[in-house]
């Protein structure tokens, strides 16, 4: 725990400092705050949720297909559609999936790969 109290200072003295990375999801979440009966703050992220599947409309220009062939990864996608492995939440997160592996679990499935700086959302 000691190695972690200097980062979380360092981010208290920042405003609006946030913890995550531009290229993280999580980087436009919000940061909550729960005080302890003792008074002690804990920062945390709120939940990030999609829009409602059966709202959402996705845009061509935003997206390009992608033919799932065997072997293929949600991770090893993102490191050729991104350079960044790290990405694969922006092709979940622009196909209607609750579990990333349902990407690419069946050879020959057509999926959408967002454009790189899309962030992966839809639009409603």
């Amino acid at each position: 725990m000691a190695d972690i109290e200097p980062y979380e200072n360092a981010l208290d003295a920042i405003p609006g400092a946030h913890p995550y990375p531009r290229s993280s999801r999580y980087h436009d979440a919000e940061i909550g705050v729960h005080r302890q009966a003792d008074g002690t703050e804990v920062r945390y992220v709120k939940r990030r949720l999609l829009p409602p599947l059966d709202q959402l409309d996705l845009l061509d220009d935003e997206t390009r297909p992608h033919t799932v062939s065997s072997g293929d990864r949600p991770d090893l996608l993102a490191q050729r559609y991104f350079g960044d492995p790290a990405q694969w939440w922006q092709i979940a997160d622009a196909n209607p999936v609750l579990d990333p592996r349902e990407l690419t679990d069946e050879a020959g499935k057509v999926i959408e790969v967002p454009l790189p700086g899309g962030r992966g959302e839809r639009r409603v």
